[in-house]
């Protein structure tokens, strides 16, 4: 079974500044709403052309709404071989709260 890591958005921040790769599964309204800053929209349709230019060794965070659906796709995006998977706790909820000026307005 392919292993994935659950952690806080404290600890992904620190990720980032360390370029960690953050993707952002909820749904494209949602992301295009209030997408974070450092964050691509990842979904069924892109999957593959998002995850093709990124190293297997390379940080990949996950985060969805309230933390629950973004630990499936960390799942599977370990069990397709790549290494340093999270799921971030609490989801876009928690992050909203911690890093309120790390969410880019609407356009």
């Amino acid at each position: 079974m392919s292993e994935y890591q659950c952690i806080s958005p404290q600890q992904a921040q620190q990720l980032l500044s360390n370029n960690a790769t953050l993707f952002d599964i909820r749904d494209s309204a949602s992301f295009e709403n209030s997408p974070p800053s450092q964050a691509s929209n990842l979904n069924n349709d892109n999957i593959q052309q998002l995850l093709a230019g990124i190293d297997n060794n390379q940080p990949i965070l996950v985060l969805c709404y309230h933390g629950n659906s973004s630990k499936n796709a960390a799942q599977y995006i370990s069990s397709l071989g790549f290494t340093a998977v999270s799921s971030i706790d609490g989801g876009f909820e928690a992050w909203q709260k911690l890093f309120p000026k790390d969410i880019e307005p609407a356009q």
